[in-house]
C-alpha cells in the first residue's frame, strides 16, 4: 500500500494511492500516527480498503501532500552513513553509526515550502531514505529488524551547516528548523519494494543534479541500522529514521554551494516518487 495524508496544514485527512489515483480513508476515522500503527493500523486498512473497494471518494491531486506519517515521536537520523559522503566532508568513516535527533516541528509536507532560518547563510540539502517503524522496537537483532518497519518514505534531511558544525557541541542545531523534514510524498510499505538496500536516489537543485546514489553503497544498511538504534532508545510506532545520505551535499562543494531564496530542489527514491520544494528566506510571521 502506499499511504498518504493530505489537506491544508493543520487539518489533514488520511488516504491511499491505488494504481496513480488517490482515495481519502477519512471515513475510517484514525490519523496515520502512532496509535494506527500500534493497533494494526495496515491490517485493518488494508481490510478497509477491501470492503470500501469502488466506494472511496477520489482525492483531487491539486490538493496539497502532507507528510504521509502524522507528527511522530521522534526523528532519527543516521550520518555518514555511505562513503563517499563522508569522504567528500573530510569525515573518518565511522566504526559504528553515528545518531543524531531531528526536531519534529520541522517536519512538512513532500512538497511545502524550505524556509531558510533567520541569521543562516549555509542551509543545505540531503536527499535519504525514512524507515517508518511499525512497532515499539527495544533491543531488536538485526536478523528480526525488519518485522519492526511498517514501510519507507523520501526525506529530504535540510541541514543549516553553520548551526550544525561551527556552533558547538551537536549536530541537531543544524538540523531541527522549522521545514528542515519535508517526507513523503507517500508512505510505501513494505511489500512495495524488492529491496530496500539497492534503491537509487537523486536530488537535483535548479534543474541541475548534485546528488545520484544507491542505498547499496550504505554503510550501515537498514536492519543494521534498525538494530543499533534500538540499542540506546525505544522506537515507538511512526517513529522515523533516516538513514544517510550520498555525496553531493552542498558542503562537499569547492568552494561550498548553499541554497538561496527561489531555488528549487527536486529529489526522488525508486519506488518512493518524487518531492519538490521551493526556497524562501525566513519572513516574521
Amino acid at each position: 500500500m502506499k499511504l498518504i495524508r493530505w489537506g491544508a496544514e493543520g487539518s489533514e485527512k488520511t488516504g491511499v494511492i491505488i494504481a496513480d489515483y488517490w482515495y481519502d480513508t477519512s471515513a475510517m476515522g484514525t490519523d496515520y500516527n502512532e496509535a494506527f500503527f500500534a493497533n494494526d493500523g495496515l491490517e485493518k486498512l488494508d481490510q478497509f480498503l477491501k470492503d470500501n473497494e469502488g466506494k472511496l471518494p477520489e482525492i483531487d491531486k491539486s490538493e496539497r501532500l502532507a507528510s504521509p506519517i502524522a507528527r511522530p515521536s521522534k526523528i532519527v537520523c543516521i550520518g555518514l552513513n555511505y562513503v563517499d559522503h563522508a569522504r567528500e566532508t573530510h569525515a573518518t568513516i565511522p566504526a559504528e553509526p553515528i545518531i543524531f535527533m531531528k526536531s519534529t516541528t520541522a517536519m512538512v509536507g513532500p512538497n511545502d515550502d524550505i524556509i531558510i532560518p533567520k541569521h543562516s547563510e549555509k542551509t543545505d540539502w540531503e536527499v535519504e531514505l525514512a524507515v517508518i517503524i511499525g512497532k515499539k522496537a527495544s533491543y531488536v537483532e538485526a536478523s528480526e529488524a525488519l518485522d519492526y518497519v511498517a514501510g519507507y518514505a523520501l526525506h529530504n534531511d535540510v541541514s543549516e551547516r553553520e548551526f550544525q558544525i561551527e556552533r558547538g557541541g551537536t549536530w541537531d542545531k543544524g538540523k531541527g528548523c522549522d521545514t528542515f523534514a519535508p517526507i513523503g510524498p507517500f508512505l510505501a510499505t513494505k511489500d512495495e519494494l524488492e529491496d530496500v538496500n539497492n534503491l537509487r536516489l537523486w536530488l537535483n537543485v535548479n534543474g541541475k543534479s548534485m546528488q545520484d546514489g544507491n542505498t547499496k553503497d550504505f554503510i550501515f544498511d537498514v536492519p543494521s541500522v534498525v538494530s543499533y538504534v534500538s540499542q540506546f532508545m525505544t522506537l515507538l510506532p511512526g517513529d522515523v529514521i533516516s538513514t544517510g545520505t550520498p555525496a553531493g551535499v552542498g558542503l562537499g562543494f569547492k568552494p561550498p554551494i548553499y541554497l538561496k531564496p527561489g531555488d528549487v530542489v527536486e529529489l526522488g527514491i525508486d519506488g518512493l516518487g518524487v518531492s519538490r520544494q521551493q526556497v524562501k528566506a525566513y519572513q516574521k510571521a
